[in-house]
Parts: C-alpha cells; sequence; structure tokens
C-alpha cells in the first residue's frame, strides 16, 4: 500500500515506517526533524530502505495538502504532535497550532483530496482529566483505582486538562466528527504509555526511556547527582512496547472498514502496568545499580493511575500486547546503553 507517517522520523514513526519498509510498501515520512533523536532515526530509516522523506511542518497546510493530492496515500499514520505537558503549559498557542491546527490541516486535505484513505490518529489518555472523580486505593509500592481494577474504558466521560489535554482532545474529537460528518475513515487510539527502541527520551516525555537511561549512568558512574521524579513514586501506567504497537497499527488498517469512526484505549493494560517505584526495582535489577532521586511535588493535573481497558481492541482488531515489560524493560535498557556507548 501507499502510507504516509506524519511523524515518521519520532519513536513510534520510526518503528512503524521500518516496518513498512520490511513489507514493501510505497512510504513518504513527513516531519520537520524539531524533536530529540529525529535525524538519528531518519539516518537509520535510510540505512534500511528506500523511501521519500519530506521535511515539512504538520502546520504547513498548502504543504501538507500538496503532498496528500499527490501522494493519494492509502493509509495515514497521523503522529505529528507535540507531546509535551510541560511545553504545553510554557507555550500553549504552539502546543494549538500544532496539534489541533496542524491535524485540521490533515484532515481537510484528506477530505478534499484523498477522501478513500485511512487515518490512524495517535491520541491519548489525558483527554480523560486528571481523574480525581474517583478513589484510590494507596499501597507500599503504588495507587489502585478502587473503581476501575482493572483499566478504564472508552466510556469515560472526556475532561480536557491543561493546553495540551485541549489540543489532543481537540484533535481527538475533530477525527471522530470527520468519520461522522464527512464519512472519512479515521481512527483514534488514545494512548498510555508507549517505550522501546529508537525512543530519544527526555525529563517530560518518555519515562520508561527516561529513567533507563538514569540507571545507565548510574551503572556507568555518570549519575553525578540524584535525579528527580514528580510524586511519590506510586503513580500507575500501563506499558507498551514498539513491537506490539507496531502490530495495532497495521491491524487497524487492514479492518478500517470494520473499525472507522471508533476510539480505542491502547496500553498493556493490567498485567503490564508499573509505578515509578516499581519500575526502578526492575531498573536496580537489571543494572546491578542503585537509584538515588529526589522527590518533587506532584505535577498538574497528573493522574494517579491510568491503565487501559484493552477488551475493545482486543475484540474489534484481534490484538493484545505481546511483550511482556520485564523483557521490553530489558530490550529498552539494553538499547540506551547500546545508543550511549555510539
Amino acid at each position: 500500500m501507499k502510507l504516509l507517517i506524519n511523524g515518521g522520523c519520532g519513536f513510534l514513526g520510526s518503528n512503524l515506517a521500518a516496518e513498512a519498509l520490511k513489507r514493501g510498501d510505497e512510504l513518504v515520512v513527513l516531519d520537520n526533524l524539531s524533536r530529540l533523536g529525529g535525524r538519528e532515526n531518519l539516518a537509520w530509516l535510510r540505512s534500511r530502505g528506500s523511501f521519500r522523506f519530506s521535511e515539512m511542518d504538520i502546520r504547513n497546510e498548502a504543504g501538507v495538502a500538496q503532498l496528500v493530492s499527490e501522494m493519494q496515500p492509502d493509509a495515514i499514520f497521523h503522529l505529528a504532535g507535540q507531546v509535551a505537558m510541560t511545553t504545553s503549559i510554557s507555550d500553549p498557542r504552539l502546543d494549538f497550532e500544532i496539534n489541533t491546527v496542524g491535524t485540521h490541516n490533515l484532515l481537510e486535505a484528506v477530505r478534499k483530496h484523498a477522501p478513500e484513505a485511512t487515518i490512524i490518529y495517535s491520541s491519548t489518555n489525558k483527554v480523560y482529566g486528571d481523574l480525581e472523580q474517583y478513589s484510590y486505593r494507596e499501597t507500599e509500592t503504588r495507587y489502585e483505582c478502587v473503581e476501575h481494577p482493572n483499566g478504564f474504558d472508552e466510556t469515560i466521560p472526556l475532561d480536557f486538562r491543561s493546553p495540551y489535554g485541549c489540543s489532543k482532545g481537540a484533535a481527538d474529537q475533530y477525527m471522530l466528527d470527520y468519520a461522522r460528518t464527512f464519512k472519512l475513515r479515521t481512527v483514534v487510539f488514545r494512548h498510555s504509555s508507549m517505550y522501546g527502541g529508537r525512543q530519544f527520551s527526555t525529563y517530560d516525555q518518555g519515562w520508561v526511556g527516561w529513567f533507563c537511561q538514569k540507571a545507565v549512568e548510574a551503572a556507568n558512574g555518570r549519575a553525578r547527582e540524584p535525579f528527580t521524579i514528580s510524586g511519590n513514586g506510586k503513580q500507575v501506567r500501563d506499558v507498551l512496547h514498539a513491537d506490539d504497537m507496531i502490530r495495532l497499527y497495521f491491524a487497524a488498517v487492514g479492518r478500517a472498514d470494520r473499525v472507522a469512526g471508533q476510539v480505542f484505549n491502547i496500553g498493556g493494560g493490567r498485567e503490564e502496568s508499573l509505578s515509578l517505584l516499581e519500575l526502578f526495582r526492575i531498573l536496580e535489577s537489571n543494572s546491578g545499580s542503585r537509584l538515588v532521586y529526589r522527590c518533587l511535588p506532584p505535577r498538574a493535573s497528573d493522574q494517579r493511575v491510568f491503565i487501559a481497558d484493552i477488551r475493545k481492541a482486543e475484540r474489534l482488531l484481534s490484538w493484545k500486547p505481546a511483550v511482556g515489560y520485564i523483557d521490553g524493560v530489558a530490550r529498552m535498557l539494553q538499547w540506551v546503553g547500546d545508543n550511549a556507548k555510539a
């Protein structure tokens, strides 16, 4: 098929692009190369096959429309976006223009020039707000949601909090409404935490990879001072490895007629959930080094728990995670260590 990946030099985009090259798809990668690791991921992709690269910002309305019109893609993975909560607070206008206006640019381009294309959109669990309407039990290592012990499904009320939640939430709703109003084949994935190779994590985005970096620094004797965490470390997310994400996105393209206009909560589910403290124990065991940190106040609107109830995706996409966090974190730690040496 003809596949367009917006944000194709990011963590998820580069993994999906590599899979498309392996499958022999006709691939176009769009990215403005603004994120850490983008140029490295582009070079890595070029070593794996031939594809067209367009260095473009998703805010370029005319450029996006021209690309979609010329290419006539069968499918689009829309991953381009501003992904850091902290950046959305420091520059909410930028966050809005990238996440909301950029997504609208794509939808209009598809509506006008390639209405048969399937669009898979990478949304976020932040559209549900801080989830403080529920009650929580505190254990030695984690918080647990009393009302939803097995995770949150797609019926949870939307509650946009923070500029990031608003911008991603608006784009999320535009995707669903363009399926209703204009009959576009859009699918929305509300993601929890993703991790894996090609993820150049920072302190405010990609927490599994970031703490893997801290573990590598400690093991190599390069930890100059304690790192910081927000809160007490008992906040919980379900984690999903890139390999499982690849299977998910291509499964959705294959079943687009069945799932168009629908939204899915996506993560590892209850069995693949971790608190920060639980992740630290795994990292200390794997690296043989103690992690030294200090606690800051909790971040505004940070969810104490988000675990995705993935039964809808299991039912309609015949998909479920296959990479457990013990194996996945070990592989992530290895990739971070190898990248640090390189």
